[in-house]
């Protein structure tokens, strides 16, 4: 077994790309277009067919999605994570909460992607 990817639903298909592939730099690796279920599927990631990001877009979705309290977050591995963090607040992305030190020495912060998905960025060892 492996684990292919997570699917989140998203209200605005192209803030969402721009999150992920422009700021996050991840790869676009396929689009899927569903006319008859009026849905896009757009896969992204870091390498192809491991551990993507699905990311469903459901024409005529008028409210946001209830993301519920059960889901926490997507978590991305960075070379530096304050620096990371700072970049993309100066782009205009919402910082979740600022980078800080664990009890374990590593350093993570937290920032959101459009629809209000929380991303953990973890610091590389």
């Amino acid at each position: 077994m492996r684990f292919l990817h997570a699917c989140l639903r998203v209200m605005d298909l192209e803030k969402s790309l721009d999150f992920y592939v422009s700021k996050l730099k991840m790869q676009l690796f396929r689009r899927i277009e569903l006319p008859k279920a009026k849905a896009t599927l757009v896969f992204v990631g870091y390498r192809e067919e491991e551990g993507l990001v699905e990311l469903t877009y459901n024409q005529g979705q008028k409210e946001p999605y209830t993301i519920g309290d059960g889901f926490s977050h997507l978590a991305v591995e960075v070379d530096d994570v304050k620096a990371t963090h700072d970049a993309l607040v100066a782009q205009g992305v919402k910082s979740h909460r600022a980078p800080f030190i664990l009890e374990t020495g590593g350093v993570i912060g937290f920032v959101k992607d459009p629809d209000g998905y929380s991303i953990e960025l973890i610091q590389k060892k």
